[in-house]
């Protein structure tokens, strides 16, 4: 992982595609790159979709997306690091039906397994 970015780095014709300030991923950016600054870092879409479809219109050589969003665009991906995912709700909301709805819906067995077809491992 550090060699792609390295290799990405050296290489003035690689453009790359960043991510919106205030987002994990461009934390995570930032953090790979330290103080460099390449051709395209101020290209800031809001969505790992976006960076994808930039990738594929040839508009930036890499980005840092995730890897459903990679797979199904029909680009390659190199694992950066594990992301977890925690939902939060207000307990006093907890008994509204559009939240019993969503909290049946994640113990679905059917929906774990979307879910892991997509790509998403449940935490143990």
């Amino acid at each position: 992982m550090e060699e792609a970015v390295a290799g990405a780095l050296a290489d003035p014709d690689c453009l790359m595609v960043n991510r919106n300030q205030g987002s994990g991923t461009r934390i995570l950016i930032d953090q790979l790159l330290g103080p460099a600054r390449p051709d395209g870092y101020w290209n800031q879409p809001r969505s790992h979709n976006a960076v994808a479809a930039a990738v594929v219109q040839e508009r930036a050589d890499w980005g840092v997306t995730i890897a459903p969003v990679a797979r199904a665009a029909g680009l390659g991906f190199i694992p950066l690091t594990e992301e977890h995912y925690d939902f939060a709700l207000v307990s006093a909301r907890r008994e509204r039906p559009a939240m019993q709805a969503f909290l049946t819906a994640l113990q679905s067995p059917e929906i774990h397994a979307a879910l892991e077809q997509a790509g998403f491992a449940r935490a143990g």
